[in-house]
C-alpha cells in the first residue's frame, strides 16, 4: 500500500482519523511520538510560529520548504494546509499544487474563501480550481476541499438552508475531483449528519473549544478530525505561563 493509499484509508466515517495539527519538524516529531498515524500542518500555526501570520502571508517557498523538511523527518503521511493554493487562477493554482506534491506531501487542504477579500469563490470557479489541481497532481493526492461558509457565518445562522448550500458545494467539489470535504466550525451534529449522508466524500470536522467530542463526531459519521490552530495556541499559552514562573 502506498503512502497515499495509507492516508486515504485512515478516513473512516464513524472512526475518524485525528490530525493534531503541527507546524514544523519539532512539533511533527512530538505528535508522531504520541502515536499519530498521519500529520497535517495548519496554515495558522505555521504562520504564527514563523512570524508571518495567517492568510497566505507565509511565502509559498517557505511553506513548501517547511513541508519538505517535515516529510523528510517522519515516516507517516503529511497533509499540508495549502489555503487557496496562492492563486485564484485555476492554472496557476494547479502549478502550485504540483510544486506541493513534489515535496512528498500526500495531500492538502484547499479552501473556498476569498483570501484577503470577502466571501467565498463562486461554486463554478472553485470547482474549476479543484479540477485543475486534480489534473496537476494525479488521482492519488488527497485534496481535502474546504468550505468556509460555516466559519464565515455566525453560529446562530448555521441552519438547514446553509447546510443545503454546503451540500451543493460538497457534491460539486466531489464531481470536480476532491478527495474529502472539510466543514470547519459547524458543530450542530444534526446538520453534520445531514451533510455526511448527502455528500459522497469523507467529511472533516475541526475540534475547537466547545466543539462536540470525538465520540460525538464519530457518531455523526465524521471521518477526520482536525485541530487547526488550537494545539499551537495552547502550547504558546503554556510557554508564557512557564516563562512567567521562571522569570518571577
Amino acid at each position: 500500500m502506498s503512502t497515499f493509499e495509507t492516508f486515504a484509508a485512515l478516513h473512516i466515517p464513524g472512526d475518524p482519523v485525528v490530525l493534531y495539527n503541527i507546524w514544523d519538524v519539532g512539533s511533527a516529531l512530538a505528535v508522531v511520538a504520541a502515536g499519530a498515524k498521519a500529520l497535517a500542518t495548519g496554515s495558522h500555526p505555521v504562520g504564527d510560529a514563523a512570524g508571518f501570520g495567517d492568510g497566505e502571508k507565509v511565502p509559498i517557498d517557505f511553506a513548501l520548504a517547511n513541508a519538505k523538511r517535515i516529510v523528510g523527518a517522519v515516516a507517516v503521511p503529511l497533509s499540508v494546509d495549502f489555503e487557496g493554493a496562492y492563486s485564484t487562477d485555476p492554472g496557476q493554482g494547479a502549478a502550485n499544487f504540483k510544486r506541493l506534491a513534489a515535496t512528498g506531501a500526500v495531500g492538502c487542504n484547499f479552501e473556498d474563501q476569498v483570501i484577503g477579500g470577502a466571501g467565498l469563490h463562486p461554486l463554478d470557479l472553485q470547482c474549476r480550481r479543484i479540477a485543475a489541481g486534480r489534473q496537476a497532481v494525479g488521482n492519488a493526492f488527497f485534496i481535502n476541499a474546504r468550505t468556509d461558509m460555516f466559519l464565515k457565518a455566525k453560529p446562530d445562522d448555521h441552519d438547514q438552508a446553509l447546510a443545503d448550500q454546503a451540500i451543493e458545494r460538497g457534491k460539486g467539489f466531489a464531481d470536480a475531483g476532491a478527495s474529502g470535504f472539510f466543514i470547519p466550525r459547524l458543530g450542530d451534529l444534526k446538520l453534520v449528519e445531514r451533510i455526511v449522508k448527502a455528500v459522497p466524500l469523507p467529511v472533516n470536522a475541526i475540534a475547537y473549544p466547545g466543539a462536540p467530542s470525538k465520540a460525538d463526531w464519530a457518531a455523526a459519521g465524521i471521518a477526520r478530525i482536525s485541530h487547526g490552530p488550537f494545539p499551537h495556541k495552547a502550547l504558546m499559552a503554556q510557554l508564557t505561563e512557564n516563562a512567567k514562573a521562571a522569570i518571577g
